[in-house]
């Protein structure tokens, strides 16, 4: 077992939270092949996990190829489909990168932009800890949400 899985198995809390749940859910939705289905949430969820280590040996400069952009998109996905679990209203990501690993994802509701993040060098997209990216996709999910509450006309269109 990996030092990133054993971290990851060691927190069941963290595991049954409504956001790792969901990133499960997301993974498991772009295998057609069903090639993860012998796999536990666990090692599933373990290629996002770059520990500094990991991050060194990935070099500076590289092309994602497709399964990283796969994880990118289903972790925006993740975030989108609990934007729509708390306010009922349909959130739309759109991830768009260039061959380089250049790019920008939006989310929308309605009309309303309620994400707008620059990527740079996804091919070293992680996060250090499981912990961390459910923090971070909880920053995102509070500011979506906060705006989606002072800007509910536009969100409802």
């Amino acid at each position: 077992m990996t030092e990133a899985l054993a971290g990851i198995a060691n927190n069941e809390g963290l595991m049954q939270s409504q956001f790792v749940l969901e990133m499960d859910r997301q993974m498991r939705a772009i295998d057609p092949y069903g090639e993860f289905d012998a796999l536990s949430s666990e090692q599933l969820l373990e290629p996002f996990i770059l520990t500094k280590e990991k991050r060194q040996q990935i070099p500076l400069v590289g092309d994602p190829d497709e399964t990283v952009v796969a994880r990118i998109k289903a972790y925006y996905n993740a975030i989108s489909a609990m934007i729509e679990s708390e306010c009922g209203l349909m959130a739309v990501p759109l991830v768009h990168l260039s061959h380089e690993g250049f790019g920008r994802v939006v989310i929308t509701v309605g009309k309303l932009v309620v994400l707008d993040r620059s990527l740079r060098d996804v091919h070293r997209f992680g996060f250090p800890t499981l912990s961390k990216m459910k923090d971070e996709a909880d920053k995102v999910l509070s500011v979506a949400l906060e705006l989606i509450g002072e800007h509910s006309k536009v969100a409802g269109l």
